[in-house]
C-alpha cells in the first residue's frame, strides 16, 4: 500500500507478512540456495538486488544464470536500461503490485538479495521523500568537498538533529539525503520517517540472513571476483560503454563498474583493476553485515562449506515456524 502526499512523496507500508525473505552479503551463496527453497515454498523470485534492475550489466552483479531462470519464475531483473536511474520509490511501488499479482495465482513471494535498503523498506515501510533535486546534490557535493564532512554534518545538526545524531559524517550520501528532504518539504526527514524505525510494531517476518566467518567471507568474495572477470566483466563493461556511451548515476553505484571503466579508460592495469573490485567488495560486504545485524526482525542463519543445501533449507523453513 503507498500514500501519496503531494508535498512529500509516498510512504509505503510494511509489505505483507506473508513473504519470504533471503538475504546476505554478497558471495554468500543467495542464489543457488533461493532456488531450491523456492521450489520448496511453490514461490515466485524477487529480487531484492538494486543493480540486477539494469539490463546489460549481468556478469559484475551475479545476476541469477538463465538456467537458474528457467527453473523458477525470477522478478525485478532486467527492467530498465543502464543508462535511466532508478528510484527506491520506484521498486517499491513496483513490487507492491507484483506481490498482489503473486499470492492471487496461490504462490509465495520469495525476495533474495542483498541491498539492504530495499529490504529494511520492505520489513518495515518507507516514507520516501521527495524526488531527488540533482542540482542541489552537485552544489552540497561541491560544499563537501570544499569544508569536508564534518563541516556539512554540522550543518544537519543544525536543522535535525535526530538525523544527524543517528548518521556517521562519513556517511556522506545520506546526510546530503537528509539536507535535501528539509530544503524540499521544511520538515526534518527523521520526523517524517520515525515510526518506520520502530521495530516493536512489526510482526514476526520469514527474513533470514546467511551469515559467514568473515575470513571465509572474504575469501568467497575473492573467488568471485576473480571468477567475474574470467567470465568477461572487462568485455561486458566496455560493450555497455560503446552501447550507451555512459551508465546513469544509479547504475553507476554497481561495485566494479567504476574499477572496470576506470581501466578500460587508461587509469589503471588489470591488476590493479582486480584488487581494487576485491577490497570495494570487501567494505561493501561489511556494510551489509552491518545493516543486517541492525534489523531485529531477520534470522541469521550461520553458514559453512560443510553445510549441506538439505541441512540449510530445513534450517530456514524449521526457524520460520518458531
Amino acid at each position: 500500500m503507498t500514500i501519496m502526499t503531494a508535498e512529500t512523496g509516498k510512504e509505503f507500508a510494511p509489505i505483507s507478512r506473508d513473504c519470504w525473505f533471503l538475504t546476505g552479503p554478497t558471495a554468500s551463496g543467495k542464489s543457488s540456495i533461493a532456488i531450491e527453497l523456492a521450489k520448496r515454498l511453490d514461490a515466485e523470485i524477487v529480487s531484492l538486488d538494486s543493480m540486477a534492475l539494469y539490463r546489460g550489466m549481468d556478469i559484475g552483479t551475479a545476476k541469477p544464470t538463465a538456467e537458474q531462470q528457467q527453473q523458477v519464475v525470477h522478478h525485478m531483473i532486467d527492467v530498465v536500461e543502464p543508462t535511466e536511474s532508478y528510484s527506491l520509490a520506484e521498486y517499491l511501488t513496483a513490487v507492491h503490485d507484483l506481490v498482489e499479482q503473486i499470492h492471487e495465482r496461490q504462490h509465495s513471494a520469495l525476495f533474495v538479495g542483498g541491498t539492504p535498503l530495499y529490504l529494511k523498506s520492505l520489513l518495515r515501510g518507507l516514507y520516501s521523500g521527495p524526488e531527488a533535486d540533482w542540482e542541489f546534490r552537485e552544489q552540497v557535493q561541491q560544499e563537501l568537498e570544499e569544508c569536508g564532512a564534518d563541516a556539512l554534518h554540522a550543518r544537519l545538526a543544525q536543522i535535525d538533529p535526530l538525523s544527524a545524531h543517528k548518521l556517521h559524517p562519513n556517511d556522506t550520501k545520506r546526510v546530503i539525503r537528509a539536507l535535501e528532504v528539509f530544503r524540499a518539504t521544511g520538515e526534518p526527514i527523521s520526523h517524517q520517517q520515525v515510526h518506520f524505525d520502530d521495530t516493536e510494531s512489526q510482526p514476526h517476518s520469514r527474513a533470514f540472513v546467511l551469515a559467514w566467518d568473515r575470513s571465509e567471507l572474504h575469501q568467497r568474495i575473492e573467488r568471485r571476483v576473480d571468477e567475474m572477470f574470467e567470465k568477461g566483466l572487462v568485455a561486458e563493461v566496455d560493450s555497455l560503454l560503446t552501447t550507451h556511451g555512459e551508465l546513469s548515476r544509479t547504475a553507476m553505484q554497481a561495485v566494479g563498474y567504476r574499477e572496470v571503466i576506470d581501466h578500460i579508460t587508461g587509469g589503471h592495469s588489470i591488476e590493479e583493476t582486480v584488487e581494487k573490485v576485491k577490497a570495494r567488495t570487501r567494505q561493501f560486504a561489511r556494510r551489509q553485515v552491518t545493516w543486517f545485524r541492525r534489523l531485529d526482525e531477520c534470522q541469521l542463519i550461520n553458514r559453512s562449506d560443510s553445510d549441506s543445501l538439505g541441512e540449510l533449507l530445513n534450517h530456514i523453513t524449521a526457524a520460520e515456524s518458531q
